[in-house]
């Protein structure tokens, strides 16, 4: 399989995304023949990982150049892990995001594959292309009699059809790099219960990527740039309530607290315990204590008792926050790099009215003159501006404001937004530019705001 394939799709969910990307509206706008590149483009894309690593530094208890300083000083011993041909990936400041940091992704780089073979989970391949290595519960099959420092070349599954624990493997599969194992076969597949800790260190990845397993804990947190812009967009300022209702793992979560200078209380909920119990740990990494942590489903979260007062715990009385963040459970087509999605057109669809009914709880639950931000990390148009078009329909107190900083493109036509409403929104589609594949950092800053995974944000405020 070529380095440059494209992602591997169901027909149907192909043909899907197509029409979202040539829709009549946009076809009059670009044209076909452009439409059909960027849609065609979008897939390659989609199985790469982004030319830049972003990560977000923790401002709040460390000035920026002295996290950039340590995180040199790391990557520079983290260096001596890789093949002697590795060069040090440099750290830049975003010039207009004050708080994240950027590294150079090298590749796809040229890997001779080795006759030994591992093969991973599709989940765990993305991680190896965003600069993790092998962790056990991540391997799937290893060669009969494999030992500890034996040289292995790493394959993703591509369709999920590799058993555990096989021996070989002849289906379809992506090239990942060579490592080193660090744990014998017998001890990746022992019968005692599952195996953690790494089992294979990437010695010659394709993409040369650091990783950020246990890295800093305090000072960075890995984190998408699209995804650090929500954090900005929503303004949040000290001393007000602020509402994140699907926060897990509380990336965006922790990042408001810390713009708000740890003063005020950011409530943050989520339905799954495991996933709650994250947000707390990072929170306690990091050293915010205005945040609140509920296990909660937040479509339920608006209280029915008529005139209740404050509540410190949901449900809520309409009106309680001055800002809301609904990063709403989408498709999530727009995550990369994922060389695979094996889901069917009905479960990519199934999204809309789950986004609708929190969206309406979100808007009861913002004060008036609040200010509600709407993001997904997919790149539907029903997901993402038929959503926007229909808030604005149902809820008139809504309204579209300027976003800043706006790195991302505007609104895709298609879903009956005017051009002005449409340049209100921010959509992040993926442009891999070949020509910046060897030199990612020649057109930085640009390439760094475009080569993101597809994400869309939205900016209401409630009149």
């Amino acid at each position: 399989m070529s380095v440059y394939a494209q992602i591997s799709l169901k027909p149907d969910v192909r043909e899907y995304l197509r029409n979202v990307y040539t829709n009549k509206e946009l076809v009059a706008e670009v044209g076909e023949e452009e439409a059909d590149r960027a849609f065609e483009n979008l897939l390659t894309c989609l199985s790469h990982p982004p030319s830049f690593t972003c990560v977000r530094a923790s401002t709040h208890l460390f000035p920026l150049q002295d996290v950039q300083h340590q995180l040199k000083q790391h990557l520079s011993q983290q260096t001596s892990d890789f093949h002697e041909d590795a060069v040090l990936v440099p750290v830049y400041p975003h010039p207009r995001i004050p708080d994240v940091l950027l590294l150079t992704v090298v590749g796809p780089r040229s890997v001779s594959v080795l006759k030994a073979e591992v093969i991973v989970g599709a989940q765990c391949g993305s991680a190896v292309l965003r600069g993790a290595h092998v962790f056990a519960p991540g391997v799937l099959s290893t060669p009969k009699y494999m030992k500890t420092g034996d040289l292995v070349s790493v394959f993703s599954d591509v369709e999920g059809k590799c058993t555990r624990g096989a021996k070989e493997f002849h289906g379809k599969k992506v090239f990942l790099g060579n490592g080193v194992s660090v744990m014998d076969r017998s001890d990746i597949f022992c019968s005692e219960g599952p195996v953690r800790g790494v089992a294979i260190k990437m010695t010659e990845p394709l993409y040369a990527s650091p990783s950020f397993d246990g890295v800093l804990l305090d000072k960075v947190f890995l984190q998408n740039l699209p995804s650090v812009l929500v954090g900005h967009i929503l303004g949040p300022q000290p001393g007000e309530r602020i509402l994140d209702m699907c926060a897990a793992p509380g990336g965006k979560t922790t990042h408001i607290a810390a713009l708000m200078g740890n003063q005020g209380e950011v409530v943050a909920l989520d339905k799954i315990k495991s996933k709650v119990e994250k947000i707390c740990q990072n929170a306690e990494i990091l050293k915010l204590d205005c945040i609140r942590v509920h296990c909660y489903n937040s479509i339920q979260a608006v209280s029915t008792k008529p005139d209740q007062e404050a509540a410190d715990e949901p449900p809520f009385p309409e009106e309680s926050f001055d800002r809301v963040l609904l990063d709403a459970p989408c498709s999530g087509l727009g995550q990369r790099p994922n060389m695979a999605i094996t889901w069917s057109l009905k479960e990519v669809c199934s999204y809309q009215p789950l986004q609708r009914k929190l969206l309406t709880t979100a808007v009861r639950l913002l004060k008036r003159g609040g200010v509600l931000v709407y993001s997904t990390c997919t790149v539907t148009l029903a997901e993402n501006e038929e959503q926007v078009a229909w808030a604005l329909k149902t809820f008139p107190c809504l309204k579209l404001e300027p976003q800043e900083p706006h790195l991302g493109s505007e609104g895709m036509p298609g879903a009956g937004l005017s051009c002005d409403q449409r340049r209100l929104l921010q959509r992040f589609r993926p442009e891999l530019r070949w020509e910046a594949v060897k030199n990612p950092y020649q057109n930085f800053p640009c390439q760094a705001n475009s080569d993101t995974i597809g994400f869309f944000i939205a900016k209401f405020s409630k009149t």
